[in-house]
């Protein structure tokens, strides 16, 4: 075992957050006022969490499971270990009783604090739990509608944790956090088929001709590009129509919202420069084109 898997082991709570920092998007920049910081910190605790629990992602040792009182049996069971992780978030809203797990202790006091409700956690959750049972989307509007539970609720925590939510400014984040998880589906088609998941929608990929053997491939052939230039348009679409969103608010939170939507733009166009091959593994923006666009999208462009 490597010394970081003996860390994460020892203490399930620092190795979570510490993943932190192999993000896509900045977490809680430095920027930010501190007590921003750390509730968001917070949250990505949980976000970060639950999505390692239906990824089949914990530390070895089973530590998070008997943390959530799940028998060490059962510790590889995802459903049995999501729906404890579920009753243990119900003990953060619940002023008599302590949760388990010490990332949900961590976010007890930023639920108080920024008056936050169950329902953005409890879709993470619900995702996750999605994820064990639904393996295929046969429409673009089912994935927008897995994408409300896995992405939007994020943007929406956000918000409310800096004190910005409006229906509006909800509106612009859903189709921002929507952008985002497709453009990281497309990053990942190889490492989701591997898990057995596929979030190209089956419509799609019978009108590009695409079969799900053309997905397991080294490169991608012709219509393989095609579709996946294809649905990178859909999320450079939503990212447009989202972009608004970082107009409406100032200061430093702008900046990160624009961070949001720049590193969204960046990751389309590595994947464009990539010829829309996502297969040999996921194209990533380099620093100074993520920072060109937290320009162009400061300005109000692209």
């Amino acid at each position: 075992m490597t010394g970081a898997g003996t860390a994460q082991a020892v203490d399930p709570e620092r190795g979570t957050l510490d993943k932190a920092a192999g993000e896509n998007f900045p977490v809680a920049p430095f920027f930010l006022p501190r007590d921003w910081r750390t509730d968001l910190m917070a949250v990505y605790g949980f976000a970060r969490l639950v999505d390692d629990i239906g990824d089949g992602d914990l530390a070895p040792g089973g530590a998070d499971a008997r943390l959530l009182g799940v028998p060490d049996e059962r510790a590889g069971d995802r459903l049995a270990v999501l729906d404890a992780f579920e009753a243990d978030l119900h003990r953060v809203f619940d002023a008599g009783s302590t949760p388990g797990h010490p990332l949900l202790r961590r976010l007890r006091p930023t639920v108080r604090r920024r008056s936050l409700t169950p329902e953005p956690f409890l879709g993470l959750i619900a995702a996750n739990r999605q994820d064990q049972l639904v393996r295929r989307y046969e429409t673009y509007d089912d994935l927008l509608a897995y994408c409300e539970l896995s992405a939007n609720p994020v943007g929406r925590l956000v918000l409310a944790v800096t004190g910005t939510s409006s229906p509006e400014r909800i509106r612009r984040s859903d189709a921002i956090c929507t952008a985002l998880q497709i453009v990281e589906h497309l990053q990942d088609v190889a490492e989701d088929l591997a898990r057995d998941r596929i979030y190209l929608p089956a419509e799609d990929m019978k009108r590009f001709h695409v079969q799900e053997a053309d997905l397991a491939a080294s490169t991608a052939g012709a219509s393989v590009r095609a579709l996946v230039a294809y649905e990178a348009q859909r999320a450079r679409d939503l990212l447009n129509e989202g972009a608004p969103l970082v107009g409406s608010v100032h200061g430093r939170l702008r900046l990160l919202l624009a961070g949001f939507v720049a590193g969204g733009r960046a990751a389309i166009r590595a994947i464009a420069a990539a010829d829309y091959d996502v297969l040999p593994g996921p194209p990533k923006p380099g620093k100074v084109q993520l920072l060109r666009e937290v320009g162009v999208t400061l300005r109000g462009e692209g």
